[in-house]
């Protein structure tokens, strides 16, 4: 799912809690910052990137490959945070935490990677953009809670910013995949026919628009999540600067 669906994980990597809960450990807690910080570095070197790109070329077409090999890198480097909720440093769910990334790590390497047609659309450059925003302010947001020291501005960033965002990640992800589906049929990528030894049949072209139709109950669950998490967490501030 897009981007902001990330921020659904409660208290992942140092978010705040409501309740007081037992953090990890002095050596986890060393290894997480390390983490969130070189995926906040990673996360800015694929936004310089696509900025260095844009006034090179003076053109937002065909941005991804100026950042292919980064995104792919730190994109799939996520896949730690589900190792880091199994073993628990981190007190979020597997299953949702696995859900959220894996469904990020798919669109990066079975659409766009595996789909080379769709790698000049304006969808993919829409959904990238939504990811490097969000994630430097994600990964910001956990190292400065992790250190016990999280500038208000950045807690408002990741509260705020997925208003936008969010509807701008899955748009993009939903385009890119639409975009992939003639492709996808007219060269029976990742399909399994009969008859074969094990029995077995797969059709990758129905598959993906089982996966565009999972948007539907998905997103509205995880956009009002956030916006109550919001009013949660920004709540209290709002209303003191309104009396003020």
């Amino acid at each position: 799912m897009s981007a902001a669906a990330q921020g659904t994980s409660k208290a992942a990597h140092g978010d705040v809690a409501p309740k007081k809960k037992k953090g990890p450990g002095a050596l986890a807690t060393a290894y997480l910052v390390i983490y969130n910080v070189v995926m906040t570095a990673g996360w800015l070197v694929i936004a310089v990137g696509l900025v260095r790109a844009y006034l090179a070329r003076g053109s937002y077409h065909g941005l991804y490959y100026s950042i292919e090999k980064p995104l792919k890198f730190f994109q799939t480097g996520a896949l730690l945070e589900i190792l880091h909720c199994a073993v628990g440093i981190v007190p979020s769910s597997v299953v949702l935490t696995g859900f959220q990334v894996m469904s990020r790590v798919f669109l990066t390497w079975a659409v766009t990677h595996s789909v080379r047609e769709v790698q000049s659309e304006d969808s993919v450059l829409l959904f990238v953009t939504a990811w490097t925003v969000t994630e430097i302010i994600r990964y910001s947001f956990y190292t400065f809670s992790l250190l016990n020291h999280l500038p208000y501005l950045i807690k408002w960033a990741r509260y705020t910013f997925f208003i936008v965002l969010y509807p701008m990640g899955v748009s993009g992800e939903l385009l890119t995949i639409y975009a992939a589906l003639p492709y996808v049929q007219k060269t029976g990528l990742y399909s399994i026919t009969l008859p074969n030894k094990y029995n077995f049949s797969f059709d990758y072209y129905s598959f993906l628009i089982l996966v565009m139709i999972s948007y539907i109950p998905l997103f509205p669950q995880l956009y009002f999540h956030m916006m109550r998490q919001r009013k949660k967490v920004l709540g209290h501030t709002d209303d003191y600067s309104k009396v003020e």
